[in-house]
């Protein structure tokens, strides 16, 4: 079984701020939901041409060709007596749901302990949708947050709070912007005490950060950092690289393609980016996510 280890991109050390350099260490773990509701992992590490290291499929996580969207997926790999734990949350038509699994420790997926709880009604008219879990571990704060983009632009963000006398988890301070009704998809690149920022194309081909306090009402501040070329991508997948920067996968669904591009921390149109080529493996699920591991052993992204 492939242990996805995000966290390598840490070790490097070696992207200064304006910089778009990433070395073998910096590495990016896309995972997928196939059209027969199965996970999918691998790790694609930067180079020239980009290496990659198939994972093992986890079948039958989902009901066949029902998944529309999924959050991140955070993974455990050191829950006693078994050979891990996963768990984030996914769209299936107008539905929300929590999902998780448990493997054994021979890695097959324990079906006694499979969850798919009910969140809530009303996501069928959204386009993308994201958890962020920031913990700059062993320090407060630890935050869950969650961010959704409508098809009419509206952007919403949820905190996600954990209530010790409350086994339930809540999804409360709902807020919202319009005005994103441009936006392709987008790729989690921060994550701060204070803001959080999504780097996100659009159909017409630019490139935008969009930042977005956690002050209350929420205004994202957008900047452009491309203006053409980057419609074709369906999914952006990000993972930190270097102190400052960040590895970007970008998904063209209908070439079934994949690129890479090393990242520098974000900064306008100032913003460093080179193209490391074309992954060498194709891309042919339906939905497509980040693995990340459990939090506070997850890197911190800060691209921008």
């Amino acid at each position: 079984m492939l242990t996805i280890t995000p966290g390598a991109a840490r070790a490097s050390g070696t992207q200064a701020s304006g910089q778009a350099t990433a070395t073998a260490a910096c590495a990016v773990a896309p995972g997928s939901v196939t059209a027969g509701g199965d996970h999918t992992a691998r790790g694609i590490t930067a180079g020239s041409p980009p290496t990659v290291r198939e994972g093992r499929t986890f079948t039958d996580i989902y009901p066949d060709g029902q998944v529309r969207l999924s959050s991140m997926i955070a993974n455990d790999p050191d829950v006693t007596g078994t050979g891990g734990v996963f768990w984030g949350f996914v769209v299936m038509g107008p539905t929300m749901y929590n999902t998780g699994y448990v493997l054994t420790e021979e890695g097959e997926v324990d079906r006694s302990r499979q969850t798919l709880s009910r969140v809530g009604g009303g996501w069928g008219e959204m386009t993308f949708f994201e958890t962020s879990r920031y913990w700059d571990y062993p320090d407060p704060p630890n935050l869950t947050t969650h961010y959704a983009l409508r098809a009419d632009g509206t952007l919403t963000r949820w905190e996600n709070y954990y209530d010790n006398t409350n086994p339930a988890r809540l999804w409360v301070n709902k807020q919202s912007a319009t005005g994103f009704a441009a936006v392709k998809t987008m790729a989690l690149i921060s994550q701060t005490p204070t803001y959080e920022t999504f780097l996100a194309n659009t159909r017409g081909g630019a490139l935008y950060t969009i930042r977005i306090p956690r002050t209350s009402p929420m205004k994202p501040v957008v900047k452009l950092v491309r203006s053409s070329t980057w419609q074709g991508f369906e999914a952006l997948i990000a993972e930190k690289c270097g102190q400052y920067g960040t590895l970007l996968l970008g998904i063209d669904k209908d070439t079934q393609s994949g690129y890479l591009y090393a990242v520098g921390h974000a900064n306008g149109t100032a913003t460093v980016i080179q193209g490391l080529g074309k992954v060498p493996d194709t891309f042919t699920d339906p939905v497509y996510f980040r693995h990340a591991l459990r939090p506070g052993d997850a890197p911190i992204l800060f691209g921008e």
